[in-house]
C-alpha cells in the first residue's frame, strides 16, 4: 500500500491538486494554439481518453485569445505554458486560462512577474514553477559541480521563494530531466523541503516505445515513494498515448482505478490458440470502458482459471478452444473463433 506525501492542495479549474485529492493525469497539445478548431480537436480527443488536464503553449498573442474561445468547448482545465514574456501570461489571464507554466526567471524582471503573480491572485489562479535540467542558474552549476539534484533543487527552490516573497502560495512544483535516475533524485530532494504539490515528468523522454519504458521507471519510482499529485508522460508522438500510459502507471500502482485493468500471459509452447492477436483486439475494443474491470487473457489452463483467478473475466485457451471464467470459476468452453465475441458479451454484461 502507497503512502502518499500530505502535500498543499491548489486548484487548476475545478480540479485540485495535492492533498488529499487524486493524482491527475496531464498531456500538452501540439497543435498551434492560435489554430481553435484543430486545439479543440485535439483537447477533445484528449478528454475521451480521461486526460484530466491539458497545457497549450502559449508564444503569441494570437495564442492567448484563442484560449477565450477554445475554452467554452472543453470540459477539463487548460493551462498556458509561457516562456520568456510575461505580456503573454497576462493576456493568457484576461482570456479565462485556468492556470499557469513559467519559469519566473525568464518571463522578465521583478516588476514584471509580481504583475504576473497579481493578475494571478485576481483570478485565483495557481502557478506551476517549472526547472528542467537545460534551465539550471549558472551560479547553481558552478556551487553544486554541474546538472545534479542539487542544482536543479536549488534552482527551483530560488524561483519558489521569489513567489512567496510576493505573498503567492498557490504553486506547484516541476523538476523535469532527461535521465530517469536524476528526475528521481530531484524530486525526492525538493519533497524533503517543501509541501508544495509536485508535477512528475521525466522531460524529452522520447518516442512512444523508449519514452514509456524511460517515463514509467522515472514517473513510477516516484509514485512508488508516495511522491507526486499530478503527472504528465512526455512522449514523441500522438498526445493521446501520452495520457494512455500515464493511466496505465497509475494503475499499475494501484492510485487509479477508473476503466479495464488488463492481464495477459507471456505465451509458450502451451498456448495452442492465437491469443496475441486476441489479446491485441480485445485490449483495443476496451479502451472506452470506465468501469473498473479486471480482463485477463490466458493462453492455457494453467494460467487462466488458477493464476488469474481474481480477474473479473477472462478466458483460457485450450487446443483450437478455450475457457471463459469468471473470478476463477469456469463458466463454459467455445470454440477459438467464438473466445473474443463471447468474452465482450460477458464484459458487456459486467458493465451494464
Amino acid at each position: 500500500m502507497i503512502t502518499r506525501k500530505k502535500t498543499r492542495k491548489i486548484k487548476v479549474g475545478d480540479v485540485y491538486i495535492g492533498g488529499d485529492a487524486p493524482i491527475s493525469v496531464q498531456s500538452m497539445t501540439n497543435t498551434p494554439t492560435s489554430d481553435v478548431k484543430k486545439t479543440l480537436k485535439q483537447i477533445q480527443e484528449l478528454q475521451e481518453a480521461g486526460c484530466d488536464i491539458v497545457r497549450s503553449a502559449v508564444s503569441s498573442f494570437e495564442d492567448a485569445r484563442a484560449i477565450k474561445e477554445i475554452r467554452k468547448h472543453i470540459d477539463i482545465p487548460i493551462i498556458a505554458d509561457i516562456q520568456f514574456d510575461y505580456r503573454l501570461a497576462i493576456e493568457s489571464i484576461r482570456q479565462g486560462v485556468d492556470g499557469l507554466r513559467i519559469n519566473p526567471g525568464n518571463i522578465g524582471n521583478h516588476q514584471s512577474v509580481k504583475e504576473v503573480v497579481n493578475a494571478c491572485k485576481s483570478e485565483n489562479i495557481s502557478i506551476r514553477i517549472g526547472v528542467n535540467s537545460g534551465s539550471i542558474k549558472r551560479e547553481y552549476l558552478e556551487k553544486f559541480n554541474g546538472v545534479n539534484e542539487n542544482s536543479m533543487v536549488e534552482s527551483a527552490l530560488e524561483q519558489v521563494r521569489l513567489l512567496e516573497d510576493m505573498d503567492f502560495h498557490d504553486i506547484k512544483i516541476s523538476l523535469k530531466a532527461s535521465s530517469a535516475p536524476l528526475t528521481i533524485g530531484s524530486y525526492a530532494l525538493i519533497s524533503e523541503k517543501c509541501d508544495y504539490p509536485l508535477h512528475l515528468g521525466v522531460t524529452e523522454a522520447g518516442t512512444p516505445w523508449r519514452g514509456t519504458i524511460k517515463s514509467s521507471v522515472g514517473i513510477g519510482a516516484l509514485l512508488a515513494m508516495g511522491i507526486g499529485d499530478t503527472i504528465r508522460v512526455s512522449l514523441t508522438g500522438d498526445p493521446v498515448d501520452e495520457v494512455k500510459v500515464g493511466k496505465e502507471i497509475l494503475k499499475s500502482l494501484g492510485l487509479r482505478h477508473e476503466g479495464i485493468e488488463f492481464i495477459s500471459c507471456p505465451t509458450c509452447s502451451r498456448t495452442h490458440i492465437d491469443l496475441i492477436t486476441i489479446a491485441q483486439e480485445a485490449e483495443r475494443r476496451l479502451e472506452h470502458i470506465k468501469k473498473p474491470i479486471k480482463v485477463a487473457v490466458m493462453g492455457c489452463a494453467v494460467n487462466g482459471p488458477g493464476e488469474a483467478r481474481e480477474a473479473d473475466i477472462g478466458i483460457a485457451g485450450g487446443n483450437g478452444e478455450g475457457l471463459i471464467f469468471k473470478k476463477g470459476v469456469i463458466v463454459r468452453k467455445v470454440p477459438e473463433d467464438k473466445l473474443l465475441e463471447e468474452l465482450m458479451k460477458e464484459i458487456e454484461e459486467i458493465e451494464s
